[in-house]
């Protein structure tokens, strides 16, 4: 589990928003970056002498904050993220090294042996994220590996986890107890066939699956108790007649 002398790296999500993330260079490369970073509500700040169209645009607009310099040790002393993507090898090198004295997550594009994170290739359906990464050892296989993953969850996936979601999250609401109470109910969502349905075209209704789905099996549930609370109370009235009659 190793690559450029490193264990293979930790898999983890992180929460981007509001958070202060570092762009060092501002060409097409650092473009894909920022965007990127904006997509999960990142606050951006570039460093770089020149700027394409776009990052200037997105400056001027106040989307992102571009200093329009050469990258200096100090600017990265408020940054939870860092992207190195210039040609300078000494400069990526120096970033890197500023990341690491500062406990920064630090990425120097396409050198692994400079980074302490890995930015893995991505497939998405709306909050259905699969990642996929190599360890920097062979990025072309772990693309190929996320076009199949591509062709397997069709763009409707993402209306269809969000009806998982937003079911899983009324079930949550409206039925008491802990995930044990609920998992049957999960599962029993999995299982009721609403993937072809969104496959289809159908707008689903998140009460009415509710009443389609879940509405039963607590009926059914509530059923079952109440026959085992009626078996129970006549075992024990049948205990009683019994110990009496043995007393007569």
């Amino acid at each position: 589990m190793t690559y450029c002398g490193k264990r293979a790296p930790y898999p983890l999500f992180i929460y981007m928003e509001g958070k202060r993330a570092l762009v060092v260079g501002a060409g097409k490369v650092a473009e894909r970056k920022i965007a990127t970073l904006r997509e999960y509500g990142a606050s951006v700040h570039v460093v770089a002498p020149d700027a394409t169209p776009k990052i200037q645009e997105w400056a001027h607009a106040h989307l992102i904050q571009w200093t329009p310099r050469a990258y200096e040790s100090g600017d990265i002393s408020d940054a939870f993220l860092v992207f190195a993507a210039t040609s300078s090898t000494q400069v990526n090198k120096q970033v890197f090294l500023d990341a690491e004295a500062h406990n920064c997550l630090c990425n120097v594009v396409d050198v692994p042996v400079l980074c302490n994170c890995i930015v893995p290739s991505l497939m998405r359906r709306g909050d259905l994220q699969i990642a996929v990464s190599s360890g920097g050892a062979a990025p072309t296989v772990a693309k190929h590996i996320r076009h199949t993953l591509e062709a397997q969850y069709p763009a409707y996936w993402e209306e269809y986890v969000r009806v998982l979601g937003e079911l899983r999250t009324l079930i949550k609401q409206r039925v008491e107890g802990d995930a044990v109470n609920r998992t049957p109910l999960f599962e029993a969502v999995a299982q009721a066939g609403l993937e072809k349905r969104v496959e289809q075209g159908e707008q689903l209704d998140i009460y009415a699956l509710y009443d389609e789905i879940v509405a039963p099996l607590l009926h059914s549930s509530e059923r079952g108790h109440r026959r085992a609370r009626f078996y129970a109370d006549s075992q024990d009235v049948n205990c009683a007649n019994s110990q009496e009659g043995s007393a007569r």
